[in-house]
């Protein structure tokens, strides 16, 4: 759900270079690799790196095909009209989640993330119910905006049009945590020579500026 405002712009955008018409469907990740997975037929695929590589070693996209799209930052949001706490080093984030009357944090790759950060901290269980994890498809925005958490931890492109929040900014030096998009040709498709061409579109430097509007950001090395 989180590529579903860039790759909608970037599918007009390669409509209007390309001459064909894209239809993106965009729903959460879990459902739409368990959909690729069994065989419903689609063209080209976007999914979080990891999950993208479950789906090539099981033979439902094509392996060589994958290609980085954009790469997608964790930041850190509060209520509206709280004083925000200090999120600038490692330690102050550590005392802010401690203080923290709720936290909310996604399904997605960037809370996975998150979950491990306070397995290292050792605080998850010390937080306990306190951690609260939006159900897929339901941005942690909303709980932030409605109170039911305190702060919220998820990609920006998910969290920069919510309103009712502020966003604090990124992870602090040395936590960061990106989320990479992966394009690539589906094992059904019927026409993968084209879903290639596509996905040469969605790759192209001409977009990047289009991307980081979608606080995203055009891949970086490997």
């Amino acid at each position: 759900m989180a590529t579903r405002q860039v790759l909608s712009a970037l599918a007009a955008a390669c409509d209007a270079a390309t001459g064909l018409a894209l239809r993106i469907e965009s729903v959460g990740g879990v459902d739409a690799a368990r959909r690729v997975a069994a065989a419903e037929r689609f063209d080209l695929v976007v999914l979080a790196e990891d999950a993208m590589q479950r789906l090539a070693d099981g033979g439902h996209v094509l392996a060589d095909s994958r290609r980085v799209i954009v790469e997608s930052p964790m930041v850190v949001a509060v209520t509206a009209g709280i004083a925000p706490p200090d999120i600038s080093t490692p330690d102050a984030l550590r005392q802010a989640l401690c203080e923290a009357a709720g936290i909310g944090y996604s399904t997605g790759p960037s809370g996975t993330a998150l979950l491990q950060l306070l397995e290292r901290w050792q605080l998850r269980g010390a937080l306990g119910d306190r951690l609260r994890q939006a159900p897929p498809g339901v941005p942690v925005g909303s709980f932030i905006a409605h109170g039911d958490v305190s702060i919220g931890f998820q990609q920006l492109s998910e969290l920069q049009q919510v309103p009712g929040i502020t966003v604090l900014g990124p992870m602090p030096a040395g936590l960061e945590i990106i989320t990479r998009f992966v394009g690539a040709v589906a094992a059904t498709s019927a026409d993968p020579a084209t879903a290639r061409r596509v996905l040469d579109c969605l790759v192209d430097t001409r977009h990047d500026d289009l991307k980081r509007q979608h606080g995203m950001t055009p891949p970086g090395p490997a």
